[in-house]
C-alpha cells in the first residue's frame, strides 16, 4: 500500500484524498465492468483529486495495482473458487443462501479492513459506490458518501431484510446521492432518506465517441443486454404489428444475455426474420457506431437505475421510444421532440414508434438534447459535481 502526502488541515487543503469503495471496477484494460467508474475516478485525477480505489478479488485475480494511472487494490476474501460475489451480476443473490451470505461478510469484513489502512495513510473521506456492499463496508468512522446505482435501490424496494440493513449506512452517510430521480424516490420512501435535485446526477459516459450526429438510415435499433427486464420480447411484438401495417424498416438488436434463444425463437414465430438482426455483444466504440447509423432507438426496459444506453442514443442525435415505467430513463426521453414514452404494450410502443418516426421536428430536437447531455454526462462535468458533494462531506 503506497502512502498518501502527508495529511494538512482542511482549511488549507486543495487536494482531495478520496477511496472509491466498489464491487464493480474494471479488472484489466477494456473491461466493461464499472467501466463509468474508471472513466470517473480517471477525470477526478485529472483535476487533482488523489482517487484509489478498492474492490474486491475476482476468483483470486488481483490484477495490476494501477489502471489508467488510478491506483487499484483488490481484496481477497476467500479462495478463488468462493471468490465469484462481484463483477458478475449476482451480487443481489449472495443473500439467498447460506454460503453466499457467509461468503458476503467475509468480503465486507476485508474490504472495511483495506479502507481503514487508507484512511491511516491519509484518505480523508470514502466514496461508496452501491449502498450494498460499498456502503456497509464503509468504516463507520469514515465520512462517507455513497451514490446508489440502481440494482441496490431495487433491493430496497423489493426485500424488508434490505431496507434494515441499509438504515444504518443512509443515517451515517453525509451525502447520498443516486443517478436519476426514479432512484431517488426509491431510496425516500424506504430510508427517509431525502436525496435533492442536486445529488441527483448521473455517473460519466464515453461521451468523446460521439462527436459527430446520426445521418440515419440503419433502421430501428435497440441496444440493451437480452433479459428479461430489458423487454425485447415487447419491442419484437410491437415491430411485428407495424410489418402488418407496411413498414419494413429493419430491427437490429445490439447485446446479449440469457433471453437470446428465446427471442430467436419469438422472431421465427412473428416471421420476422428478414427484418430483425441480432448483433451481439458489441464493443462500446462499435455501439457507438451502430447508433451512428440509426433512425430512431427503442427503450422498453422497465424500472432503469437511468438507462445509459437511451442517452448514448440521443448523444448520436437518434430520437429514442420508452416505456412509461421505464424508471430512470424517463430523466432522459422526453415525451415530445426528441422521444415519446409509450405504455408497455405492444401496440401503444408500436404508436410511439409509428409517431416519432413521422416527425420532422424528432432528429433536430435529439440533436439538441443530445448536445445538452454530452456536457452533462461528460466525465470532466461529473468529476466536478463529485468534487461538491466531497467538500461538503468533509465540511460534516
Amino acid at each position: 500500500m503506497g502512502r498518501w502526502p502527508a495529511a494538512r488541515p482542511l482549511r488549507f487543503q486543495a487536494r482531495l484524498r478520496i477511496v472509491f469503495l466498489t464491487h464493480n471496477f474494471p479488472r484489466f484494460p477494456g473491461d466493461v465492468s464499472g467501466a463509468f467508474l474508471a472513466s470517473l475516478a480517471g477525470a477526478l485525477r485529472a483535476r487533482g483529486t488523489d482517487v484509489r480505489v478498492v474492490a474486491p478479488s475476482d476468483g483470486g485475480e488481483v490484477g495490476a495495482a494501477e489502471l489508467d494511472g488510478v491506483p487499484v487494490r483488490r481484496i481477497r476474501y476467500g479462495t478463488p473458487a468462493e471468490e465469484t460475489l462481484a463483477y458478475r451480476g449476482t451480487m443481489a443473490d449472495a443473500g439467498r443462501s447460506l454460503g453466499g451470505a457467509l461468503r458476503a461478510l467475509a468480503m465486507g469484513r476485508a474490504l472495511r479492513r483495506a479502507v481503514r489502512e487508507e484512511l491511516q495513510a491519509g484518505a480523508e473521506l470514502v466514496h461508496a459506490h452501491w449502498w450494498i456492499p460499498g456502503g456497509m463496508a464503509a468504516p463507520p468512522e469514515a465520512p462517507l458518501v455513497v451514490t446508489c446505482h440502481g440494482t441496490d435501490v431495487t433491493l430496497l424496494r423489493t426485500s424488508a431484510a434490505a431496507r434494515a440493513l441499509a438504515q444504518p449506512v443512509f443515517r451515517r452517510a453525509r451525502v447520498v446521492t443516486t443517478v436519476s430521480t426514479a432512484l431517488a424516490d426509491v431510496v425516500r420512501q424506504a430510508t427517509g432518506r431525502e436525496v435533492g435535485p442536486a445529488y441527483r446526477q448521473p455517473m460519466p459516459a464515453a461521451t468523446e465517441r460521439y462527436v459527430r450526429w446520426s445521418e440515419s438510415g440503419g433502421g430501428w435499433i435497440a441496444v440493451a443486454r437480452l433479459t428479461r427486464q430489458k423487454r425485447i420480447d415487447l419491442v419484437l411484438d410491437a415491430v411485428a404489428l407495424l410489418r402488418q401495417e407496411g413498414h419494413r424498416t429493419p430491427l437490429t438488436l445490439v447485446g446479449d444475455g440469457p433471453e437470446r434463444a428465446a427471442l430467436e425463437s419469438r422472431v421465427r414465430a412473428l416471421g420476422l426474420e428478414a427484418s430483425v438482426r441480432f448483433d451481439g455483444a458489441q464493443p462500446p466504440a462499435v455501439v457507438a457506431e451502430r447508433l451512428q447509423e440509426a433512425d430512431l432507438a427503442i427503450f422498453a426496459a422497465e424500472r432503469e437505475g437511468y438507462g445509459l444506453a437511451a442517452a448514448e442514443a440521443l448523444m448520436a442525435g437518434v430520437p429514442v421510444v420508452a416505456c412509461t415505467d421505464g424508471g430512470g430513463v424517463l430523466d432522459v426521453v422526453p415525451a415530445t421532440g426528441a422521444g415519446r414514452h409509450a405504455s408497455p404494450d405492444a401496440s401503444a410502443l408500436a404508436a410511439a414508434i409509428r409517431a416519432l418516426g413521422a416527425d420532422p421536428d424528432a432528429r433536430p430536437a435529439a440533436r439538441a438534447l443530445g448536445a445538452t447531455l454530452r456536457l452533462a454526462l461528460s466525465p470532466a462535468h461529473v468529476a466536478e459535481v463529485c468534487e461538491g458533494w466531497y467538500r461538503e462531506a468533509l465540511r460534516g
